[in-house]
């Protein structure tokens, strides 16, 4: 009597475990995704910390050769004496106004700017890994109006140094510099000593006029430079009227600041752009001084305006293999949504850690995809990871599922969706249209698949 006591409450639980076993094989299932977000997150970390690499590697790669160039200028700059006040306290306590002599810098910009730069771009290996760099010459020509210090109250003539004015020129890192930096103002050379004289600059180029050189109405001036650079350069728009030409066999521009250019042409062999612009789009004068009490300009102010262009390297694998990553949830999920749709229109039973190895497969794909795109192109390495993991899969499914058709339903499946993810990683304007429009067709195909399918039916029949 104990026995049969005994046997009905287990036969009454089996009779509740079948009626709601597809849940239970949800849940279960539901549970194992989960559990494959911990080596997915794995693979992530290992992706952001080879990428901490490359990008130590492209540091070390260009503070030797040249990191991005920064240029603004050329600046006109003339000394002049001035009064200033000064409050002195004597003995007895009281407070005094007294007039001193100091000196004040005048800076003018040019009323024209026209820059001419061709970028010379190759790639620089460090072990593995590869930085974009260039070398190249910069011209710079244009015209100074001859100073006017008359604004600045400056009455008597004899106040202004005119002997001691010059010409400076910023330029961010000078160690990139090829050869010998070339000046000439109003036709004639100038002698060009290091350092730039701009409030704020940390490195550049400036050069002594005499006298003689100042007396034109205008006053034309001509900069070369050979400089070696990386990732990019920029200009700042210091005349009235800038106009700047920059080309490159580098095909893959990225251009910078808050101007875009009015030209470009972008083919395999190279690119072309060009710029004009006008003093009303940036946030400083067009001439200034250093008197107390006066607004100052400096380079971090002129910096604000600059524009350019970067040379990018488009393959970036590890860009691609992250974001092809946070598809990996996706990927498991449709997998093992097909595997279950087998299991319940096939009767065909298919383990837990049948579901874990399949998953393995799927996460192996992405560190494939990380040691494969480091030495070779990602679009090839992608290929073989892909590839591997299809046919693992598929080979395995045709034996798990009990049929070689519903193992090759998987291989057309799985190549669809890692054709899918391609295209989508390749998209940067589409990708979330694109992502979009596969789930709906994903969930669509799930859908009519199931829409004959009495799932109460299915846990009766248990």
């Amino acid at each position: 009597m104990d026995d049969m006591n005994g046997v009905a409450p287990v036969k009454a639980g089996a009779k509740i475990m079948a009626k709601v076993g597809t849940m239970v094989k949800v849940a279960v299932v539901g549970v194992l995704i989960l559990v494959l977000l911990v080596p997915l997150g794995m693979i992530k970390q290992v992706v952001r910390e080879r990428s901490g690499r490359y990008n130590a590697a492209v540091r070390q790669v260009t503070a030797t050769w040249g990191q991005k160039q920064v240029i603004a200028g050329p600046v006109l700059v003339v000394p002049y004496g001035y009064e200033k006040t000064i409050v002195k306290t004597g003995r007895d306590g009281q407070a005094t106004s007294v007039e001193v002599g100091a000196v004040a810098y005048a800076h003018f910009l040019p009323d024209e700017l026209n820059v001419e730069s061709v970028l010379d771009s190759k790639i620089l290996h460090r072990g593995i890994y590869e930085a974009v760099v260039y070398g190249g010459d910069v011209n710079l020509k244009g015209k100074f109006a001859r100073p006017d210090l008359e604004q600045f109250d400056v009455k008597k003539s004899r106040d202004i140094h005119w002997d001691k004015a010059y010409i400076t020129l910023a330029v961010s890192d000078m160690r990139g510099t090829r050869k010998e930096v070339v000046i000439s103002f109003a036709g004639k050379p100038c002698k060009v000593e290091p350092g730039c004289r701009l409030a704020g600059a940390s490195s550049g180029v400036t050069a002594a006029l005499t006298r003689d050189l100042l007396e034109d109405k205008e006053m034309e001036f001509d900069v070369t430079l050979s400089l070696n650079g990386s990732e990019g350069i920029r200009f700042a728009p210091v005349g009235k009227k800038t106009v700047a030409k920059v080309s490159s066999p580098w095909p893959d521009p990225s251009f910078q600041g808050g101007v875009l250019p009015t030209e470009r042409k972008i083919s395999e062999a190279g690119f072309e752009a060009m710029w004009e612009l006008s003093y009303y789009g940036r946030g400083y004068p067009q001439s200034w001084t250093t008197a107390v009490g006066e607004s100052r300009v400096d380079t971090d102010i002129i910096y604000r305006s600059v524009f350019g262009v970067d040379l990018i390297n488009v393959v970036d694998s590890y860009r691609f293999v992250e974001r092809s990553i946070k598809y990996g949830m996706l990927f498991i999920v449709l997998v093992f949504t097909a595997f279950f749709l087998f299991e319940v229109m096939s009767a065909v039973k298919v383990h837990p850690f049948q579901y874990i190895l399949v998953g393995a497969a799927l996460c192996l794909f992405y560190l494939a995809l990380l040691s494969l795109s480091e030495v070779i192109a990602f679009g090839l390495a992608y290929g073989i990871g892909a590839t591997a993991a299809v046919l693992m899969i598929s080979l395995y499914s045709s034996k798990m599922l009990k049929s070689k058709s519903r193992g090759f339903k998987v291989f057309l499946g799985l190549s669809a969706v890692y054709g899918i993810l391609y295209v989508i990683l390749r998209q940067q304007d589409y990708s979330l249209l694109y992502g979009t429009i596969g789930l709906f067709v994903a969930l669509a195909v799930v859908m009519y698949t199931t829409r004959n399918v009495d799932w109460y039916a299915k846990d009766k029949a248990r």
